[in-house]
């Protein structure tokens, strides 16, 4: 008796047991009343340490799964990864993993990624030290287009620095203090890359050009002073009469204007160009190589991309779900229809005289679909093969929409449904019976002659070519090329300025006295050379060509003066009149033409100073009266000299004799043959220019 109730008792126990195993067992994923997000995450885990959502490939693909996982092994405990889209997680992370913890039993550190970056990491059973500072830290410092395995990478990297906390507490204390408002971007974007190849086209032809220009300006500046040294054009207006009309140029021949034409080195060689421009070419290409390296990157992405499987994942899996049952709740998603709720809504679905499936899904905008509900519906129906009223609801927003393939139901009904009934609004309360309320006006909807089919929507982007960068060498880089120029015109237009105001400051530093009357003391060498001496000619007569030409108001004598300077001057350094200072021109006809020149600018600027020059070196310019006095050591008292030379008599002026081909020992000017001797003597510049039309014989 004993033995039977001991096993009655066992039996109604088993009984017991089996049937409590049975009610906590989960349901299948396509039953009325699946899985709970937390048990449906908690077995892929179990499964794998790293889920992938499927509604992501496009930031996401579910096969950088093992890159997550090769990560995770670094922290050196076990390590659960979920990535899901961010409307899953709702507004608190944190109990998503702690019902997926309680489903899984496991110990370890548990991470919340989705498209938007780190969600929340706990621990649960294992010490792992560093865990919310990374959290944070990456909250602060991580670049807002990191995509999740990047962050994740920077998650794990902090955790194991061993400097966590302090560098979540330097993150905080900068972006506190408004030194970070926002981390800058990790990745190049499209309106990134149009900036590079602006840049890049700008230096790709505004570097070489600048450089071609800058460099010919340097060596023509450099030829127009040999030039000058080796005897360059000379401006000269006609001479006496020159005011009046025509006038006679050096050695006698006439130009109808009374001026010579402007001579110069010529255009640049073109055989010297062709290489400075081969060199150019060369430059812009080494720019060019250079920029391709720098701005090297070809995605805006961290690198990954999706499989084909991948893109079709979760339309497979929709598609395997209705098959199975007209109602499909994403697993993935936070429930909003309770069992009864979903049981209610599969019983209806099989009774209604239309084919009717609801597809629970998001729709986030890195999904296959790329966001388009239209074309999702359309993925959904290819593989049902069937035609169907496809009802797509949103679990986050609780939005629905209809779309119609085939089936005979007045499509105008439904959107012209009553307005107490509305098909959006908060889903955890309203989505079981927006969705109920709906099939109650499909059951009333009036049957219409064909079945409707809507336009097919435009196919989504490719995952791959929605990532690319355009090229380096495209978009902008034309437009920059343009601006390049104009830059390289600027920057040589500056250059040449600086330069030009960098000589004028530089002459304007040369030491220099002040002659009688305060005038200006030209800065002159007591020994000049050959070169310096045909420079100083070119130079002076054509400054005295320029001051004659803008001064048109002088007083008669003074432009009289001026002419019969720059006339004689001519004749010493120009003889066969072609407007080139002579190869032969000696030392004391160059020197005799530079102080003619300065002596005619001299009188059209202080008339009553241009009468006499320094007679100890003419090249100090002008001397308005004699010495009052004659110092110990110094000139004679009759003879003209600068204030300069009046205060410290300077050395006699010296130069090389005629017949030495500017290579004889120099000797004391007044020691040597040609008119210039006779200032020596204290000769004024008006004797001076008719001394030099006697010694050529111009009357």
């Amino acid at each position: 008796m004993l033995r039977t109730g001991l096993m009655l008792v066992t039996g109604w126990l088993t009984v017991l047991l089996c049937a409590g195993a049975v009610q906590a067992a989960p349901a299948g994923p396509h039953a009325p009343g699946g899985p709970t997000q937390f048990a449906y995450l908690a077995e892929q885990l179990r499964k794998s340490p790293v889920y992938v959502s499927d509604q992501i490939p496009r930031e996401v693909p579910r096969s950088t799964a093992p890159a997550f996982a090769r990560e995770a092994r670094r922290l050196g405990v076990p390590t659960y990864v979920m990535v899901l889209p961010h409307a899953s997680y709702g507004t608190a992370a944190d109990g998503l993993l702690a019902g997926v913890h309680d489903r899984l039993g496991r110990k370890g550190l548990y991470v919340a990624l989705s498209d938007s970056g780190l969600e929340a990491a706990q621990t649960y059973g294992v010490d792992l030290p560093g865990t919310a500072d990374a959290v944070t830290e990456a909250v602060y410092a991580v670049p807002y287009d990191a995509t999740p395995r990047e962050v994740f990478r920077h998650f794990v990297g902090v955790v194991t620095s061993g400097e966590a906390h302090q560098r979540a507490e330097e993150a905080r204390a900068a972006y506190d203090d408004g030194g970070l408002d926002e981390p800058p971007g990790l990745h190049t974007d499209t309106t990134e890359r149009e900036n590079q190849s602006l840049v890049t086209g700008i230096a790709v032809l505004g570097i070489p050009l600048t450089v071609l220009l800058v460099t010919v300006h340097a060596l023509q500046r450099r030829r127009v002073r040999r030039a000058a040294a080796a005897g360059g054009p000379v401006r000269v207006p006609g001479a006496r009469g020159g005011p009046r009309g025509g006038g006679r140029t050096a050695g006698g021949g006439t130009t109808g204007s009374g001026q010579r034409p402007v001579g110069g080195p010529g255009p640049f060689p073109r055989e010297r160009l062709l290489p400075l421009m081969l060199g150019a070419a060369v430059l812009g290409g080494l720019v060019a190589f250079t920029a391709s390296q720098i701005f090297d990157d070809t995605t805006s992405g961290d690198g990954s991309r999706p499989t084909a499987a991948d893109m079709r994942a979760r339309i497979d899996r929709v598609s395997a779900g209705l098959r199975r049952d007209p109602l499909y709740l994403d697993p993935e998603s936070r429930s909003t229809l309770d069992g009864t709720e979903r049981a209610h809504l599969s019983k209806r679905l099989r009774n209604l005289d239309v084919p009717v499936v609801i597809a629970a899904v998001p729709t986030p905008p890195d999904d296959e679909s790329g966001g388009s509900k239209e074309l999702l519906a359309k993925e959904v129906r290819d593989r049902l093969h069937r035609d169907v009223l496809m009802v797509l609801a949103d679990p986050a927003t609780g939005v629905i929409e209809l779309v119609n393939y085939s089936t005979r139901i007045d499509d105008s009904y439904l959107v012209d449904r009553p307005r107490d009934l509305t098909y959006t609004g908060p889903a955890e309360e309203q989505l079981g019976r927006h969705l109920d309320e709906l099939l109650t006006y499909v059951g009333k909807a009036p049957q219409a002659k064909t079945g409707g089919r809507p336009y097919d929507p435009p196919p989504a982007a490719d995952p791959v070519e929605e990532k690319a960068l355009p090229g380096l060498f495209t978009g902008d880089f034309e437009a920059g090329m343009v601006l390049g120029t104009f830059a390289a015109g600027l920057v040589f237009g500056l250059v040449a300025a600086a330069r030009a105001l960098a000589r004028r400051l530089v002459r304007r530093g040369r030491p220099a006295g002040r002659g009688a009357g305060g005038a200006a003391v030209p800065a002159a060498p007591d020994r000049p050379t050959p070169a310096w001496l045909r420079r100083t000619a070119r130079q002076d007569l054509d400054a005295l060509t320029a001051a004659l030409e803008a001064s048109a108001s002088l007083p008669e004598e003074t432009r009289r003066r001026a002419w019969e300077c720059l006339d004689a001057a001519a004749l010493l350094v120009d003889g066969d009149s072609d407007g080139r200072i002579d190869a032969g021109a000696t030392p004391v006809g160059l020197t005799c033409a530079v102080v003619l020149a300065r002596a005619g600018r001299t009188a059209i600027e202080e008339p009553a100073a241009a009468r006499y020059v320094c007679h100890r070196n003419p090249l100090h310019g002008a001397a308005r009266r004699p010495a009052p006095g004659r110092p110990a050591g110094g000139p004679a008292p009759s003879l003209p000299v600068c204030e300069v030379c009046r205060v410290a008599p300077g050395p006699v002026l010296r130069l090389r004799s005629p017949g030495s081909g500017g290579r004889g020992a120099y000797a004391p000017y007044p020691t040597l043959t040609g008119p210039l001797a006779a200032l020596g003597d204290g000769t004024g510049i008006d004797q001076l220019t008719l001394d030099v039309r006697e010694y050529f014989g111009v009357h």
